[in-house]
């Protein structure tokens, strides 16, 4: 639902009937609104404007699975692809991000109205996992493997640094960020010192350092 601001234009019965003012929102309640008017102090109350909602359809991607959940939405309210918000329904509260948004016919477009959707796909970004290929010190590629990590979503993995999970032990030489993140410059990094929050990485690309101790012996 559309919340209502602390303050709101409206003629004011008293001191302008014909014109707006500004009025101090002081109650909501029975559909009506109790405001002050700024200009002479009249209490009065009024009928707020309510922005029509419409209900959307959310497919969340979660852990390997997915469920359908729905939210509601002022209609002329644009959803895009990379939007973040807080689906809470019986089953779950989480943050979601959008990563597809499709209209009637199966359509994909960025963006769109509320109203013209059919139904917006989502991934949870509050815990995610995130696909780790490590390669021996080496260099070889014929003996590197692939690990999966779950991670907060703003945990921030960087090029360079050296990661711990459980018995796995590495350093990260790249990642690759995924089409739905915002504010990179490009997809992939490999410069020291270059970071990327866990919930924006599609994969990362790094040495193995857990044979290190073994080979000090």
């Amino acid at each position: 639902m559309s919340e209502i601001p602390d303050r709101v234009p409206t003629p004011c019965p008293s001191c302008s009937p014909d014109l707006e003012t500004v009025h101090e929102v002081l109650t909501e309640g029975g559909g009506t609104l109790t405001v002050r008017c700024s200009e002479c102090s009249h209490v009065h109350k009024i009928q707020p404007d309510r922005e029509r909602e419409v209900t959307l359809d959310v497919v969340v991607s979660q852990g390997g699975e997915s469920f359908t959940a729905n939210v509601t939405a002022p209609e002329d309210e644009p959803v895009e692809v990379g939007d973040e918000f807080i689906l809470e329904t019986e089953e779950v509260l989480s943050t979601v991000r959008v990563t597809s948004v499709e209209l009637d016919g199966q359509r994909r477009v960025e963006e769109a109205p509320a109203e013209a959707i059919e139904t917006v796909w989502t991934r949870e970004v509050d815990n995610v996992a995130v696909n780790v290929t490590v390669h021996p010190q080496d260099g070889s590629r014929d003996d590197s493997r692939s690990i999966t990590v779950h991670v907060p979503g703003d945990y921030e993995f960087e090029v360079g640094a050296v990661e711990s999970f459980g018995d796995d032990e590495f350093e990260i030489d790249a990642f690759v960020v995924r089409k739905d993140a915002a504010g990179y410059r490009r997809d992939r990094f490999e410069e020291n010192g270059d970071t990327a929050f866990a919930k924006d990485i599609k994969r990362v690309y790094a040495y193995d350092e857990t044979s290190s101790a073994w080979s000090a012996w």
